[in-house]
């Protein structure tokens, strides 16, 4: 099972999970996260690590995340790999629990 990235990382985008991936396996696009689930090992250290608290396990994901799965196999194939942490976005605060982003997301 691979890690998944969800909604609540739109508009925010913290990176923090980035720096402890041990294969890298992080795309950055605009304004959201994508994990590569062919890479993904499941290793667990990203999860805690992120602040928006948007990363699930694939199996212990929300029923109303499972859109995630598809967009982030999508979405790592075509942005490019982040392995290093970087700034959030600047208002990443005032977007941080504001529910249902998805129409946000760009790709």
């Amino acid at each position: 099972m691979a890690f998944i990235v969800t909604d609540n990382c739109i508009r925010c985008k913290y990176t923090d999970c980035v720096e402890v991936c041990p294969v890298d396996c992080f795309y950055e696009g605009p304004n959201f996260l994508a994990i590569n689930p062919d890479e993904c090992i499941d290793c667990a250290l990203c999860e805690p690590e992120c602040p928006a608290n948007a990363i699930f396990s694939e199996d212990e994901l929300p029923e109303d995340q499972e859109v995630f799965v598809e967009l982030n196999q999508e979405l790592s194939l075509v942005w490019p790999n982040i392995t290093e942490r970087k700034d959030p976005l600047a208002d990443a605060a005032k977007w941080d629990g504001v529910e249902d982003k998805l129409e946000h997301l760009e790709r």
